[in-house]
């Protein structure tokens, strides 16, 4: 075999495992949120498909001091609860496009219920989008894969 043979074959190798890893990214697993407004890391958030719909819950609380908190701004059932355990994205669907939309993404801090959209960043698969949307008014965060070892 040639070594321009050879070569050609390594690069579409590579090429090929490139791709793959990059394609292999999903919005599903654990996820860490920034506060887009003032940089605090906030929460631990594991994402996790059932009944074929995107779901999303908090898993751990991480912002000092509020290690403990309750929903206190939250209404009806709610009201009170534990926010570390809370259910926050309720049956996103797929859209085919990369993205999961929904009409529930709960934020316990407000107590208040958004439409909302998720995707992957283009740039870094490591970086999940989370945008709310208020009428015509929206926010966009960027939460962090945790990665577990």
């Amino acid at each position: 075999m040639t070594d321009s043979k050879m070569a050609s074959k390594w690069i579409f190798l590579m090429c090929f495992l490139c791709f793959q890893l990059t394609w292999s990214q999903t919005v599903f697993g654990k996820w860490k949120t920034v506060d887009d407004r003032n940089g605090i890391t906030k929460a631990i958030i594991e994402i996790y498909k059932e009944n074929g719909l995107l779901q999303a819950k908090v898993v751990k609380i991480l912002e000092e001091g509020k290690e403990n908190s309750k929903c206190t701004k939250c209404d009806g059932e709610l009201k009170d609860k534990p926010i570390e355990g809370m259910k926050i994205m309720d049956d996103f669907e797929h859209n085919g496009k990369g993205e999961y939309k929904g009409d529930r993404l709960f934020d316990p801090e407000q107590g208040m219920t958004f439409r909302g959209k998720v995707w992957l960043d283009e740039e870094d698969g490591n970086r999940l989008k989370v945008r709310g949307y208020l009428a015509f008014l929206h926010r966009t965060q960027t939460w962090h894969r945790v990665i577990e070892d």
